[in-house]
Order: C-alpha cells, then sequence, then structure tokens
C-alpha cells in the first residue's frame, strides 16, 4: 500500500520509491547488528573443523540432500515474482496499481504461513508441501489465462503457495541436517536454491520475449508436476520424513 502511494506521489518514479526503500533496510541492519546475539554453543556437541569439506558435506546425509534436491526442481518453477508485475501490466493494470499484486501476493503468504505451520505440527510436513505444490499448478494455469479474474486468482494462489512451503521446507532442512553441520546445511540449501532461481528466471524471461506469458507459465506449471513427483517418491520412499512431533506428555 505504501509504494502504491510513493507510485502515485512520485508519479511512477520508481527510482525515487526504491530510494525511500533503503531507510528501512539501513534500520533493519542496525537493529541486526545492535540487538541480535549468537545463541551459546551446547557442550558436547561435535565441531565441524572445515564444514565445506567433501567429508563434512558428506556427513548432511541422503535426507538432507533429498529434500534438497526436490526443493531445488521446485524452486526452477518457482522464478521471480517480477513476473507476476508484467502479468499484471500485460492484463491491462496501469504502473502506479501493479504493486497491488505483490501487496496481494504477500498478504496472502503471511495469512496463510501461520495456519500452514500448525497444522504441520500434526501432520506430516510432506503432506503440507504436496498441498503447496498444487496450489502453485493451480496458480500457474491461471495465470497462463487472460481475464482479470484469473490473474487476481493466480497471485492470491501465489501468495499461499509460497506459506504452504516456504517455511516447510526450512523445517525440513533442520530436520534432516547434523546439528553441527546445520549452518552448512542452510547455506547451501540457499545456494542452490539461488542458483535455481536465477536459471528459472533467465528461462522465464527468455520464454516470455519468445512465446509470451501463457507459455512462461504453462513451463512452470510442467515444471512443478515434475518436482510433485519428485517429492512424492520421496513420501513414499522415506514416510518417517517430516512426521508431527508430539508434545511433551502425550
Amino acid at each position: 500500500a505504501l509504494a502504491i502511494l510513493l507510485m502515485w506521489l512520485s508519479r511512477d518514479n520508481f527510482r525515487a520509491v526504491f530510494w525511500f526503500a533503503v531507510v528501512p533496510a539501513v534500520l533493519s541492519v542496525l537493529v541486526l547488528t545492535a540487538f541480535v546475539r549468537e545463541p551459546a554453543r551446547h557442550e558436547g556437541r561435535r565441531r565441524a573443523t572445515n564444514p565445506l569439506s567433501p567429508r563434512e558435506i558428506r556427513r548432511l546425509g541422503v535426507a538432507y540432500w533429498s529434500v534438497t534436491a526436490v526443493a531445488t526442481l521446485f524452486t526452477l518453477a518457482r522464478f521471480s515474482e517480477a513476473f507476476l508485475l508484467l502479468r499484471a501490466q500485460s492484463a491491462g493494470l496501469s504502473v502506479a496499481l501493479v504493486p497491488l499484486v505483490l501487496v496481494a501476493m504477500n498478504v496472502a503468504y503471511a495469512l496463510s504461513s501461520y495456519p500452514a505451520g500448525a497444522i504441520a505440527d500434526r501432520m506430516n510436513k510432506i503432506d503440507i508441501l504436496i498441498a503447496g505444490f498444487v496450489m502453485l499448478i493451480a496458480a500457474d494455469v491461471l495465470l497462463a489465462i487472460d481475464g482479470g479474474w484469473a490473474l487476481a486468482a493466480g497471485v492470491v494462489l501465489w501468495g499461499l503457495h509460497m506459506g504452504f512451503t516456504q517455511g516447510l521446507f526450512a523445517s525440513l532442512v533442520a530436520e534432516t541436517a547434523p546439528a553441527e553441520l546445520r549452518g552448512t546445511g542452510f547455506g547451501v540449501f540457499n545456494m542452490l536454491g539461488g542458483v535455481a532461481l536465477v536459471l528459472a528466471s533467465l528461462m522465464a524471461g527468455e520464454l516470455w520475449d519468445r512465446a509470451g506469458p501463457a507459455a512462461t507459465f504453462g513451463v512452470g506449471a510442467a515444471i512443478t508436476l515434475a518436482s510433485l513427483g519428485a517429492l512424492l517418491t520421496l513420501r513414499l520412499r522415506r514416510p518417517g520424513l517430516g512426521a508431527a512431533v508430539a508434545p511433551p506428555g502425550q
């Protein structure tokens, strides 16, 4: 909402809006530096002398690498949200109102994250991820269709899929990586996800220029379907992975 107001006040001056966004970014870094402290390390825990050595990387285990492989494949279907903005513009939404797309997506993301996490405390996390994958397939199909209703529904589903997948993938990384290599596990996971996101966005950009939005989101749906197949295979082969943990006393 603030971005829309700033776009209107600055007469669609993107540069001014981004300069304004620098202020909260700087404040966030200051808060992180001044108030966030590293938690104490547990005594007796094995210390990884060289976390990035081949020997330590192998210790991350098959379960960790299986989760990371599925997430990386899935990220190839999750190209940059900038393509949602391009889709809104191609559907005729004015430049000043285009940020509404990200507002709607992030509201759906925020509202779905807590319920998805709460459900995952009582169900297998993989099952919740499956629902998230299906949501992204539906979002891609809707975004490939012309029409304002399809755009709105597709954007909301895109946000919902993020609420049902992002936190749960992080939870699975924490579950499968050894405690002394958890930081390395998250680092490798995010590195591969970042590379996949860049490749996905390059592919989407090329498809958009050559074949248009319908083909771009159609390919996204196909890749998501392939990653859903990989996730279902992981669910069958490792039924205990992501299982809900009973609260103390139960």
